[in-house]
């Protein structure tokens, strides 16, 4: 990748800023009067990297163990990697009245995946004022819901936090059983999934929409893609999993209950976080089920993580291609390129891979069975935070032994940043100067 700084490439840059934040919030969550008991180096560590990445792993409980200023962070912390710290300091560069450069035009671009630099900061303001107002009308929402059960300071405190924390993915709670209290809450289950899915449909996309509205302009190949996939992924793995469990988790649970966990569970697995049910309960089939969810992820530009929805897309349709015999990879009548159709699959291929190394090695040292090793890691790679150990308030991260939590801190920033962006921040770019002739090789 071309070096903006002449020593830094944008991916170099991109890794180094998150690090930067992750290290402040771990100082800050070290702070006497952040903690009610203290917390170790590697907790106050796993926090930060679970809130920047917004992941919501736990190894600490929020409510309990934080103080008001500890959550706070917290809270701050979630909406600086939601974001992305680049897009956080050109709002701050913008307040100040401050120009926006072309190097930090040119990190904007990469860090939201938008395709050009024209109209960058119009396009970043009116990306600030719909994140503000979306989260402010789900604090207000959500504060309301909470009256009911406490004091109205509280009340919108808690509103605020989640509204956050929802938007962002993030999927951190101020209550020890996530939303699980929650799950006959109608109002309350609508406006969480309402704020995950804003937040993971993605700043291009939601901003493309408005574009259609006002100018009846038509929508791009990516809005359309990211619009049905998310549609056909919520309500689609809402049904599976409603019929994987209609017998044994569902049994128990009225109508109004089974449907509302059931499409609560295929929003939250796309990156969220947040739980109405018991994950340690569930069937073997639905967990397997959910880890696919989690590793498809939300979409480019989002407060998601995960592989992406375009990307899961891209390989699909490619695959149908070569099945059919054709040469293009067609979506909605427009070729994808062939550049992001190789994008795709070194995407998707490095996500198995790592996934795969990680889960067989937290496997050989924790022992803890393989498809609950691996929904822990899929969980954090996707940055997503369920766990099947939230029955009991905590991840089941947080029983983890130093370097299987170290492993876990380490896939949460690669999901964070994607796999492919970090290895191309750690290994040397260099233009291709040599071109060698096709060899002969068969394949399948």
């Amino acid at each position: 990748m071309e070096s903006y700084t002449g020593r830094l490439s944008s991916a170099q840059v991109m890794v180094s800023g998150f690090v930067g934040v992750i290290a402040l919030g771990t100082v800050l969550l070290m702070l006497p009067y952040s903690t009610t008991h203290g917390i170790s180096l590697l907790d106050a560590l796993f926090t930060s990297t679970s809130a920047v990445c917004v992941t919501g792993l736990i190894v600490k409980n929020t409510p309990q163990d934080f103080t008001l200023f500890g959550q706070i962070v917290i809270m701050l912390l979630i909406q600086v990697g939601g974001l992305g710290y680049m897009s956080m300091s050109t709002m701050l560069a913008l307040l100040a009245g401050r120009r926006i450069g072309l190097f930090e035009r040119m990190m904007i671009k990469e860090s939201l995946n938008i395709t050009t630099l024209e109209g960058v900061v119009r396009f970043m303001k009116r990306m600030f004022i719909f994140v503000f107002t979306v989260e402010l009308l789900g604090t207000l929402v959500l504060g309301l819901v909470f009256t009911k059960d406490f004091s109205i300071s509280d009340a919108f405190f808690y509103g605020i936090f989640h509204s956050i924390s929802a938007f962002n993915n993030a999927g951190f709670s101020l209550f020890s059983d996530s939303l699980v209290r929650y799950r006959n809450d109608i109002l309350l289950n609508l406006t969480v999934m309402f704020l995950i899915i804003l937040g993971g449909i993605g700043f291009v996309v939601m901003d493309d929409l408005f574009d259609n509205i006002r100018h009846r302009k038509r929508l791009m190949q990516h809005t359309k893609i990211v619009i049905v996939v998310t549609f056909i992924l919520i309500f689609g793995g809402a049904a599976i999993i409603f019929f994987n469990e209609r017998h044994f988790f569902f049994s128990e649970l009225s109508l109004k209950e089974t449907m509302l966990s059931s499409l609560f569970a295929s929003v939250t697995a796309r990156t969220a976080g947040f739980n109405t049910i018991d994950y340690s309960m569930l069937q073997p089939q639905t967990l397997f089920f959910t880890i696919i969810l989690m590793i498809i992820g939300a979409s480019p530009g989002s407060t998601g993580g995960g592989i992406k929805t375009t990307t899961f897309t891209v390989v699909l349709m490619h695959i149908w291609t070569t099945i059919r015999g054709r040469k293009d990879t067609v979506i909605f009548k427009r070729r994808v390129p062939e550049v992001l159709v190789s994008r795709a699959l070194v995407i998707m291929a490095l996500a198995v891979f790592y996934v795969t190394i990680v889960t067989f090695i937290v496997e050989d040292i924790e022992h803890t069975g393989f498809l609950t090793t691996m929904f822990e890691v899929v969980s954090a790679f996707g940055t997503v935070g369920l766990s099947v150990g939230n029955g009991a308030s905590l991840s089941l991260v947080a029983g983890f032994s130093v370097p299987s939590k170290i492993i876990i801190i380490i896939t949460m920033l690669v999901g964070r940043l994607g796999p492919l962006t970090l290895f191309m921040a750690l290994l040397k770019q260099r233009e291709e100067k040599i071109r060698y002739p096709e060899g002969r090789l068969m394949i399948g």
